[in-house]
Parts: C-alpha cells; structure tokens; sequence
C-alpha cells in the first residue's frame, strides 16, 4: 500500500502529520519533469539508493529541491521502497517585450531585467516580477520621470513556458520648481543658490538637464554649500535638515534646505609641533592662514597638504598632518596646531611599467624623472605621470607606491597604462568668415612601432592657404630629450578672396630639419633650418611694391631659412587653462647668400588668473618686427598683419595697417597687438569649462617701415566672444564694436570660426 507523503513550504521545518515508518530506498523514480534533466534532480537530492527514509530525511529532500527555484511543487512518495518524487516545474521565459520606451533603448532596460534576475531562459518567478518592476522605474527615477507607469503582462505559452511584457508609459520629466533655504542670515538665498549644480528651470537647462532632480547631485550641492561657509569662517556650520517633495501629478519637485549658519570664527593662533625635519621657517611659509585671518577650511586644508608634499618630497612617503584645533567659542577664535608626523624616510626600489603592449618600455622609462634607488620624491613621481599624460599615447594613467614586504624604508613605483589607439586618418571640413570652406586630410602615427616617434602627412585646401606636407620628428634624438624633426611641404598662399589685402600668390617648396633643445621641464629651445624656393605671381591689381619685388629679384627666388625660439609654457591645460602662462619668442632668418637676405622676430607673452573659481583673466600681448638686412628689403609675404579672430576683433582679417594704392592692406614690418579678456562658463552650464564666455578688449596695428610708431595710431574694439570644444570639433565666435574706427576702416562686427573632424 502506498504511503502518501506530502510536504509544504511552510511545513518544511515541521514535523509531518503523515510520518512513515523508516524504509530502505530500493530505487529512486521521478514524475512530472518537462525540460529539467532527472539528472539534475538526483544531484540535488539529499536521498540516495540505499539510504533509509525517515520523516527528517523527507523533510532535507523537500526543502532542497524547493532549493533550487525550478519547481512550484514538490511531493514525496514511497512505493514499496521505491522513492518517487513528483515535481511541478515552474515555467520558463520564453521572451521579454518592452513596449513604450523612448528614454531608454530597450537592451539597456533588458540589461538592468537580467541584473534583476529576469531575462529569457531563466526561470519564471512571480517574486521576481516587482524587483524587476522596481528596477524599471529606478531607471526612470534616475531620468527625472518619477511619473513613469508600468503595466505587467504574463501570457502563458506551450511547453510550460511564459512570455513577459512590460508596457511602460514614461510621463514627463519632473523638474525643479523650487529651492529653498531657510536659517541662512549673512548670506542671500540667491548667493547661495549660485554654488548649486542643481536649479530651477532657465534658457539653459535644456542642454544642462540641471533642473532634473538627482540624490547624487544634491549630495554634492550640500557639500558645496558647506565648504562655502566654512571657507568664510562659519566653523560650527550645519545643514540641520533636507526634504525632497514631488507634486501629486508628479511634474514638479521642491527642495526644502535647514542650515544653521553659527559664528564667524578668526584664527587666534597658528603652531607647528611634531618632528620638524624641515626648517621651520621653511614651513611656515607653505601655512596660508595666519593669525588674524578669517577661518577657511580650504587654507586649512590646502597647509596641510602642502607640508606632506614638501615631506613627500624629500623621502618621507607616509608623511601625516593633523591640524588640531583649540576652539573658543565665547570668543569666536579658532587656534590651530600643525603637528607633524613624518614617518620613515623611503627610497624607490624598482619602477615597473605594465599595459604597455604595444609602446616599448623605454618609451615610458625615458619619462621618469624619479630614479630606481633614490629617495621617494612625490614630486618628481607627480612629474613623470604628467609627462606620460603629455605624450598622448595613453587614455589613462595609475600610480602605485606599495611597500616592499618585510621592510619598512622601501616602496615599489607601479605605472599602470591604457594604450589608445595613436595612429589616425582624417578628413575634415571646416569655416570660417576669413578662408570659407576649408577641407583637409591627413594621416599621421603619433608612436610608430611603439617607439615615441611622429609621423604624419597633411592636405589642407583653404582658399587662402593650401599646404600639403611630411613631417617626421624623434622626441629623444638623444638621451637627454634633444628632440629631431624634418619637413617637406608645400604651401600656395592666395589672400585675394579677403579682399582686403592687395592681390598676389606664393607658392613655396620647401624642406627643412629641426631641433628642440629642453633647458627644464618648462623651457624649451626651438631651432631649424630649412631650404626654400617661392614662386610670386603679381597682376595689374597688386600693389606696387610687390610688382617692385617681383622686378628686382625675379619671379621666383631661393632662400635658406634659420629658425631660432625659446618658449616656456606654464598653463594649467591646453585645452581649457585657467592658470599660468606662455612666454615665446620666434625668429627667422634669411640666411646670406642666396636671394632674400631678411629676419623677422615675434614675442608672444600671456598670463591666465582665475577669481572666485570661475571667472579666469586672459591678458596676451603680441610684438613683432622684420625687416631686411645687406641693402636687400623684406620680402612682402613676410609682412605683418592684424584684424580679426586671433588678433583685433570687429575689423576684418588683416585690413589692419599700411594700405596700397587700391585701398587694399600691405601689411607691414612692425606688428603690436593685445587683449585683455574675462572669461566665465556659460550660464547655466555650472562649472562646464567646454563653453565659455568672454568679456574682451582687443588693440593693436601694423606698421611699416617707413611709418612712425603712434601709439594714437591703434585700433580698439570691445565685445563678447564664445568659444566651444563641441563634440564635432572647436566652435569661436565674437561680437565686437570698433571703439576708434578711422574713415577707411573695415570692420566686421561678427565673425566665426569652426571646424569638424569626419
């Protein structure tokens, strides 16, 4: 007679009302499988041939097998002892549908399912349907559209298997409608709310998505909003509270902010205390609070680092510094104590390079400016990964310093690095108010066969310039980073279509070898030498002293070309800078001996401040003289010229200075030029560097050699520019009225440049 045994899930820890007497298992046999193998049920089962059944080992077998999420139900039975366990399989996921999604693609809705736990081929689960509805709209939250419904359907399909489909119905973005805070005294809300990424709805925030609520986000606005006061002197400042609402049609969001602002603390007294193995003197000049001053964390913090760095740099890695306040509060005082802990003086055992696969590792080693055996240096480690960034080889750069097991004054210096791709063939079209279309094409390996060298061919079609040229150049010619480059080019220049410039044409052949000599690690001599043959070409619209040119030495001359620089670039970024400066000068020379016998000098200085963080000053002056020498005049191509983007905006490209008999510019031998510009982000852009605006001055003129130099003689012109890093290439544009335009003038109050990569 059978004996029915059957077990549920909530009885699984139970003891069975239907207890068996102990049997013996003779055999094992199991009912109601579709797709899962009986393999696959034995290797789960906790009973085995052989084993003897009693209610506990029931029990063991019921649980396990629910174990596994394939089954629904599980029964036991005992026949004649033979087990036979009878299970119902839950069904599997044939297909997942998502309907409605426009936010998202639907793999990425599908790839958040599958880390739910639902996808195709698993198993169905009821459970899983609200973790997986649940991680839908977490997606959706993250967008901004709390409003985002979702309607679940199961459709049962042959072979015990189900379809799933997720109709979503997204709604409208929610955002801000309001920002409060409240408690703050000394400072306006509007001042406050100026720190915030996060803000109300404006012109902007279209492209910004700022007005779209984020947790995230408003962390670091509060953190922001603490340093801000703390960086004033508000030393016992809190945000006491922050509540996030959402109105009932899930369209607007308010952000309600408590701050309890506190005294303004000054600092009384500032010490330093510890292990002074620096002079104190020394030290105290890279504390930036003082006694008296207004508390700033920021300082604070900045002191700090400054003294671990200058232990740092001297061997001691593991430097600590505390500062240590000693608070007043009646008083409103703040003294602070810098105490000094500088640990064990460690020297650099090894440096090792890995992710290099394709660039050699004396690439990379010829880079470092911290040695194997010397004495830990953070600034000289700081050093060598820029100087790996610079070389553009790699998308991402980590510095390891662990220590050496079972000593105590040793560290191994790992450089880890991301190779990208180095080599690249382009095509691209750009305009501008000047040239028109421009098209260039080129193709260039900035590390051939991973060994640092350059090589690159180029096409570029302006209308004005058309250069077609190869370039190859060494970085390290020598061990101590001389560099070496040659040159072949050809460069046809047709400034007619400025119509503002008198007419000719130059088509110049050249080849040239060149040097770079680096003094430092920001200064660096430049020099070449190059042979050149140029072809004029004059019409009866030129002016007279090209066609004077053209007569005396032909239409087509030969020169030796000497070049000679000196640069030193200190900028923060090349692509954004916000700090530092370039200083340059540049000569050439018309060496003796063959046609043209001249030289040409430039000298380039620009100093970038920032203020408040976000505003940065740019002051550039530009200076340049030629002339020639040995009875021979300057050739007229290597004049000078000013006007437009780059040099005085508001007048047209080079219509500045001396003009021919037509009313066209000549150029000149002398050229002055500068600007002084306040650039800030674009509002509503926060802190994005990629868009900026600037407020600017631009002045200067070109003279000839037979002109007086008058200062009354410039130009002056003011205005607004934007320039953009867009993702399809760089984007200028300015606004600029003339401020002293004299009667033949030419001006042009907009004007643009941009470009693109395809």
């Amino acid at each position: 007679m059978k004996k029915l045994i059957p077990f549920l899930i909530a009885s699984l820890y139970a003891v069975s009302a239907a207890a068996i007497e102990p049997v013996v298992v003779k055999d094992i046999r199991v009912e109601g499988i579709q797709r899962t193998e009986a393999g696959t049920v034995f290797s789960y089962l906790p009973v085995k041939v052989g084993d003897t059944l009693d209610d506990e080992k029931v029990a063991a077998a019921v649980k396990a097998l629910y174990a596994t999420g394939f089954f629904k139900d599980v029964r036991l039975e005992s026949d004649n002892g033979v087990l036979v366990v009878m299970v119902q399989e839950r069904p599997a996921i044939a297909q997942v549908d998502i309907t409605g999604s426009k936010e998202f693609s639907k793999e990425q809705l599908k790839d958040g399912l599958k880390m739910a736990g639902l996808a195709e081929s698993k198993i169905f689960d009821k459970a899983l349907l609200d973790r997986a509805e649940q991680e839908l709209k977490r997606q959706y939250f993250s967008r901004g559209k709390y409003g985002v419904t979702i309607t679940t359907t199961v459709t049962p399909l042959e072979r015990n298997r189900v379809g799933i489909s997720f109709d979503i119905s997204e709604g409208e973005i929610a955002k801000i409608k309001q920002i409060n805070i409240v408690g703050n005294e000394t400072f306006k809300e509007k001042e406050l709310l100026e720190q915030f990424v996060l803000s109300t709805s404006g012109w902007m925030t279209w492209y910004s998505k700022n007005d779209q609520y984020s947790k995230q986000k408003l962390s670091a606005d509060l953190e922001t909003l603490r340093s801000f006061y703390l960086n004033r002197g508000y030393l016992e400042f809190n945000v006491e509270s922050t509540q996030v609402s959402i109105s009932p049609d899930k369209n607007d969001i308010y952000i309600t902010i408590n701050v309890h602002e506190g005294a303004r603390y000054t600092i009384s007294d500032v010490k330093l205390a510890g292990e002074l193995l620096v002079p104190e003197e020394e030290l105290s000049k890279l504390i930036k609070v003082k006694t008296g001053d207004v508390f700033s964390r920021e300082k604070l913090t900045e002191s700090s680092k400054a003294i671990s760095d200058r232990l740092g740099n001297d061997g001691y890695a593991f430097a600590n510094v505390n500062a240590v306040p000693e608070i007043n509060k009646e008083k409103a005082t703040a003294a602070f104590t810098f105490f000094l802990d500088p640990g064990r003086r460690v020297y650099v055992r090894r440096i090792n390079m890995a992710g290099n696969t394709k660039t050699r590792d004396e690439v990379l080693r010829r880079e470092m400016r911290q040695i194997e055996g010397g004495w830990y240096a953070a600034d000289k480690i700081n050093r060598s990964r820029e100087r790996l960034q610079r070389l553009g080889y790699f998308s991402d750069i980590n510095v390891e310093t662990p220590a050496v097991p079972g000593t105590t004054d040793q560290v191994d210096l790992n450089y880890s690095v991301t190779e990208k791709p180095t080599g690249s063939v382009m095509a691209g079209a750009g305009f501008s108010s000047s040239e028109g279309l421009v098209l260039s094409g080129s193709i260039s390996q900035q590390n051939v066969f991973g060994s640092g060298n350059f090589i690159a061919a180029q096409v570029n079609s302006g209308s004005i310039n058309k250069i077609y040229s190869l370039s190859y150049t060494n970085p390290y010619f020598t061990d101590d980073g001389v560099s070496r480059g040659f040159d072949i080019y050809k460069r046809d220049v047709n400034p007619t279509s400025l119509s503002t410039v008198s007419s000719y044409k130059t088509s110049t052949l050249g080849g040239g070898m060149r040097f770079g000599v680096p003094l430092n690690e920001k200064d660096t001599v430049n020099m070449g030498l190059a042979l050149e043959k140029i072809d004029t070409t004059v019409d009866a619209e030129s002016a007279q002293r090209y066609i004077d040119f053209v007569n005396l030495f032909g239409d087509s001359v030969k020169t030796a070309r000497a070049d000679l620089g000196w640069a030193r670039d200190t900028r923060d970024s090349l692509l954004y800078p916000t700090s530092g400066g370039l200083q340059r000068v540049y000569g050439e020379v018309g060496l003796p001996g063959l046609d043209l016998e001249y030289y040409k000098i430039s000298y380039q200085y620009q100093h970038l401040q920032t203020f408040a963080k976000k505003y940065t000053l740019l002051l550039n002056g530009e200076v340049g003289y030629a002339d020639g020498y040995g009875s021979k005049p300057l050739p007229f191509f290597k004049n000078f010229y000013a006007g437009g983007i780059g040099s005085v905006r508001g007048y047209r490209t080079s219509s500045l200075g001396p003009r021919d008999e037509f009313d066209n510019a000549v150029g000149g031998t002398r050229r002055v030029v500068g600007t002084v510009e306040m650039m800030f982000p674009f509002p509503g852009l926060g802190a994005d560097k990629s868009v900026r605006l600037g407020v600017f001055v631009d002045g200067g003129m070109v003279f000839g050699k037979d002109e007086n130099f008058d200062f009354g003689g410039f130009r002056y012109a003011s205005g607004l520019a934007l320039s953009w890093h867009s993702p399809v290439g760089p984007l200028k544009f300015s606004l600029a009225q003339p401020l002293n335009k004299k009667d033949g003038d030419k001006t042009e109050v907009f004007q643009f440049q941009m470009g693109t990569v395809f």
